[in-house]
């Protein structure tokens, strides 16, 4: 009879440091004291916090321990599993050192006591299980969707409940859903966007470790309620763990009827496929993504026609992100009340974060919309590293705003943010302190959008690489006042000319650099 079970961080980083030989150790140390048989080890996603990777989650107590070594775990299995007590240290007090496991008291202290929706289960279930997803309510909103409500039902529910995509524009997910839905065409599609290429940003990626079928579930509702019978997920190529895990998570689905033909015996049938990427930071703009779908050179497309009316292979599209479709299946099960009563009016629900830079603790945040990044950094943050005064952060990755200790107050929703000219973009947060050269981070930047411009248009061809040219001759001393004057402009040009999005969003960390800290960029303009 299993009585625990025993759950160690698998996802690259945790694997990096040494979580595969903790596993090993914990399963040799079980076999010692003869608890194969009571106790089950398994692989989970993140815990949350990198400083505590690799981290090793005991239950039914949910305590936590990281970071945790081979020689740890040994330990973590002797007090813990066999002698029944917390494991606090392994050593004396006075020689207790930063690489000492700590037993942290539990998984809501230890993540802060976020309220975790998409969430919810990473860290808690082995993702390589789908009997541990169906045990906390797994496939639970499919069943119910499939047997007492129709498709109508279910897109008025997310339409209802506001659910904004999370993909970094914030449009409303019911009415995309209700432009496919109200198609006469017979054949339509679903796409999850998982061509997470935004530097600095990696939570659709623990999404997918840590709890794969919760997007498998969030595609078959989409399904349901639009009429598609087929869907697909544009992984990003680097992400092997992930797309291994989706794999496998998508067998078995099928083996159980809960994804194939004719699923839960309902008539209603979806199959789900997966489709690598190469590489290209375009193709995360939904129309590039189609094209590289399709097997042809991942551009964007002239807009409109939108993919809602002419999306994969000429049909009616839905194209959301990976977060975006892990709400759908709580919102399905629990009302769309219940989720607007969670963040702002305006934007409900919660937001995952990628809390990165000049913090005491880096890593998966998930808070409700609204928090400030001035709570952010305080309670999730742990404050600033080395006590060190807050500078700026740019919020929404590398094509988001620089934003200044003005604005650390905000409610970080997507009204709020975009009233004051800022956004949230994909959820990166890079905090940045006093140290901080903001000509140096937009020459980064830009030199990042330069080489990964498609080519297709010439303001995005022409313009990165003329605005990377005016701050090479800024960081270098050389620069005149037409310079800078020069960089400002062709900065508003590639934002106001650029054939897609991406393009667009490029320039929008030199101009709000440009905003907020003019005067670090002019005291590097020469006479």
């Amino acid at each position: 009879m299993i009585r625990a079970t025993v759950l160690v961080s698998g996802d690259p980083l945790s694997l990096s440091r040494g979580a595969e030989e903790t596993k090993l150790a914990l399963e040799a140390e079980l076999s010692f004291y003869g608890l194969e048989d009571e106790v089950q080890v398994g692989y989970t996603g993140q815990v949350t916090r990198t400083d505590i990777l690799p981290a090793v989650i005991v239950y039914p107590e949910g305590t936590v321990y990281g970071p945790v070594t081979p020689q740890d775990g040994a330990f973590i299995v002797e007090e813990h599993l066999y002698k029944g007590r917390v494991a606090q240290k392994l050593v004396a007090p006075s020689e207790v050192s930063p690489e000492s496991v700590v037993a942290l008291p539990a998984v809501s202290d230890v993540l802060y006591g976020q309220q975790r929706i998409v969430l919810r289960r990473v860290g808690v279930i082995d993702p390589y299980s789908i009997e541990d997803y169906i045990a906390q309510d797994g496939y639970f909103a499919l069943g119910r969707a499939l047997e007492k409500m129709t498709p109508a039902e279910v897109l008025n529910t997310v339409k209802s409940s506001n659910l904004q995509g999370r993909g970094g524009a914030g449009f409303p997910t019911g009415l995309k859903w209700s432009f496919v839905a109200t198609r006469p065409e017979s054949v339509k599609y679903i796409v999850c966007n998982a061509d997470e290429s935004e530097p600095g940003t990696f939570k659709d990626r623990h999404i997918l470790e840590g709890d794969p079928h919760a997007v498998l579930e969030g595609m078959a509702l989409a399904g349901y309620a639009v009429g598609a019978h087929e869907g697909w997920i544009y992984i990003r190529g680097e992400y092997v763990m992930a797309k291994d895990i989706l794999h496998r998570a998508i067998q078995q689905a099928e083996e159980l009827n809960l994804l194939g033909d004719n699923i839960l015996g309902s008539g209603f049938s979806f199959h789900i496929h997966l489709h690598a990427g190469a590489g290209a930071y375009i193709c995360g703009e939904e129309t590039a993504l189609l094209e590289s779908m399709e097997g042809k050179r991942g551009v964007p497309r002239i807009r409109p026609p939108y993919p809602t009316v002419y999306g994969y292979h000429g049909m009616p599209t839905v194209v959301n992100n990976v977060e975006t479709l892990a709400n759908v299946a709580p919102i399905l099960l629990n009302g769309a009340e219940w989720y607007r009563g969670i963040g702002t009016k305006r934007s409900p629900g919660t937001k995952v974060y990628t809390m990165l830079g000049d913090v005491n603790v880096t890593g998966l945040i998930e808070t409700p919309m609204g928090t400030t990044l001035h709570e952010v950094i305080e309670i999730y943050g742990g404050g600033m590293k080395n006590g060190k005064a807050f500078k700026c952060a740019q919020t929404g990755g590398s094509s988001g705003t620089i934003i200044p200790a003005d604005l650390l107050d905000v409610p970080m929703d997507f009204a709020s943010m975009a009233e004051r000219g800022a956004g949230l973009g994909s959820g990166a947060l890079l905090i940045a302190d006093e140290d901080t050269d903001i000509v140096d981070l937009a020459y980064v930047l830009v030199r990042f959008f330069k080489t990964e411009s498609c080519g297709k248009c010439t303001p995005c061809r022409v313009g990165t690489r003329q605005m990377l040219e005016a701050l090479q001759r800024l960081k270098g001393g050389y620069a005149k006042k037409a310079d800078l004057a020069r960089l400002e402009e062709v900065a508003n040009y590639v934002r106001s000319a650029s054939f897609c999005g991406l393009g667009q969003a490029a320039p929008v960390p030199i101009l709000t650099g440009l905003q907020y800290f003019r005067e670090e960029f002019e005291a590097k303009v020469g006479s």
